[in-house]
């Protein structure tokens, strides 16, 4: 098969980023993450990965596997209730997830920008359950594609994709999903306020890309706010780093947990939704 090169730009382009760090992260000798599509994945790319982004940082890549592998956990522990559910994952880019959590019974719909989903369609492999909508994660008509008649249970990840969103944007979105996903739960990661704040200055750059506005951010202290975004919303919960490898797993570990140090990579929180508003 030829390579394919892709045409993105601005927010997608930053897909091409987390790719990079998790395919390289993957192909250390114990790797946090299982995900050998990935590095196929940069195989069938034609894109100047190292030119564009810099040489890999082991930090960096292993926080990006261990941030994949929390979403992973999170997904897997929901499914162990309810093995049938579907995965919606909003901003899905060119993650894996699909078949690092494959229990044979989910199934999983991918919503991305109709240049991005032309590019999962082109490059990862079909499945009867698995489906790529084109639609902004903003255009709440995805909801409609959601089939759980017999309650089977809804889980929405948004990985990498919240906080480049207006705040009003957001609220709307986790809205949405506890009012029309009652039992479901919704999976994200936050960005610290300071590390925002230099997005906006057009000063981040992840080797020669600059890294889009952060448009929405939260320190991980402000989580339990997000419970005002709709009463259907019964629990937010912190979500921890899941122990990584040698020094640098440690070191990613105890920064995650330091309250002066875990602003330096997201947060990741579940919101689980209940049946009807509380009283």
């Amino acid at each position: 098969m030829a390579r394919r090169r892709p045409m993105l730009s601005g927010v997608p382009e930053t897909l091409l980023w987390t790719l990079y760090n998790r395919a390289y992260e993957a192909g250390q000798r114990y790797p946090v993450l299982d995900d050998p599509m990935a590095l196929r994945l940069m195989e069938d790319l034609d894109y100047p990965f190292e030119e564009r982004l810099g040489q890999p940082n082991a930090f960096h890549s292993q926080a990006q596997g261990l941030r994949s592998r929390c979403f992973d956990v999170a997904v897997q522990e929901y499914l162990a209730d309810r093995p049938q559910a579907t995965v919606v994952a909003l901003g899905d880019g060119l993650e894996t997830g699909f078949w690092r959590v494959d229990n044979g019974r989910l199934n999983w719909l991918s919503v991305e920008l109709p240049e991005v989903a032309e590019l999962r369609r082109a490059l990862l492999p079909a499945s009867g359950r698995l489906r790529t909508l084109s639609c902004s994660a903003t255009d709440l008509s995805w909801l409609d594609e959601i089939e759980d008649p017999e309650g089977r249970g809804v889980v929405v990840t948004a990985q990498g994709l919240l906080m480049y969103l207006p705040p009003a944007e957001v609220r709307r979105i986790l809205a949405a999903c506890a009012e029309r996903l009652p039992g479901g739960v919704l999976i994200l990661d936050t960005m610290a306020r300071w590390l925002a704040r230099g997005t906006m200055a057009g000063t981040s750059k992840a080797g020669g890309m600059t890294i889009p506005p952060m448009r929405w951010a939260m320190n991980p202290g402000e989580r339990h706010k997000l419970r005002t975004a709709h009463p259907a919303i019964t629990e937010v919960r912190a979500l921890r780093l899941p122990r990584g490898r040698g020094a640098m797993g440690e070191l990613i570990r105890l920064q995650s947990l330091l309250p002066g140090l875990r602003t330096l990579t997201p947060a990741m929180t579940q919101l689980r939704f209940g049946y009807g508003s509380p009283h």
